[in-house]
């Protein structure tokens, strides 16, 4: 188990934490975790502010490709994969690479890329529909924080069940009260979070023995 940055080439989004702060209600929190329609392609307030594919994911699916050694005929899996955009980018990254994922958002499912028809599934990160070590490797962005502490746990052990310990989370996290409050400020869907040390904890629980990194706003 590492901290491994594999998302450095992702472009940062802007945020208006300010203005989020301000319009946040309990009605949006309650939209936003439907994650349908508003959640993706709605107003900001109420999650993406449109959620479109423009490449950005390319030089991150490449840079996976290269961490794990992947290559035509391995399977992958997205666990959160919303659009598919990262299904589609890691077939491009590397050709005949077998890549598939997973949400619980059929919104985001029937508005997928064309090209990953066939290859998103709907269902829950806490019981992945699918046989031990299936993967060569498994994926979950900015996904597994929107469950609950003992969810958490239940996904990490479901990633490391499929994929064999070849896995890399990524996870809303701080590292100063400076830092959580923006965060709390601005999050909608999250319902565990925690500083790095608390979620390193949470893994060793899990028995989790994949990569690991942070989204932290500032």
């Amino acid at each position: 188990m590492a901290e491994v940055n594999l998302l450095a080439k992702l472009p940062k989004g802007r945020r208006n934490v300010t203005a989020r702060a301000h319009a946040k209600t309990a009605d949006h929190i309650r939209v936003s975790r439907e994650y349908g329609e508003l959640y993706f392609d709605g107003p900001r307030e109420y999650g993406y502010g449109g959620y479109r594919y423009d490449g950005r994911w390319v030089p991150v699916a490449e840079d996976m490709v290269r961490h794990w050694g992947l290559k035509a005929g391995d399977r992958v899996l997205d666990v959160g994969a919303a659009k598919g955009f990262l299904v589609k980018d890691l077939m491009k990254a590397c050709v005949g690479l077998d890549a598939f994922g997973l949400d619980v958002s059929r919104y985001a499912l029937m508005h997928c890329e064309p090209e990953v028809v066939g290859r998103l599934h709907l269902g829950n990160a806490i019981d992945l529909p699918f046989p031990d070590n299936s993967f060569a490797a498994a994926i979950s962005l900015n996904t597994l924080h929107n469950l609950d502490r003992d969810e958490c746990i239940q996904a990490l052990k479901e990633l490391q069940r499929v994929s064999g310990g070849r896995a890399f989370v990524q996870v809303d996290s701080y590292r100063t009260p400076e830092q959580k409050a923006i965060f709390e400020e601005w999050v909608l869907t999250a319902c565990f979070h925690d500083y790095p040390e608390g979620w390193i904890q949470l893994f060793n629980e899990a028995g989790y023995s994949g990569d690991y990194y942070w989204t932290i706003i500032e």
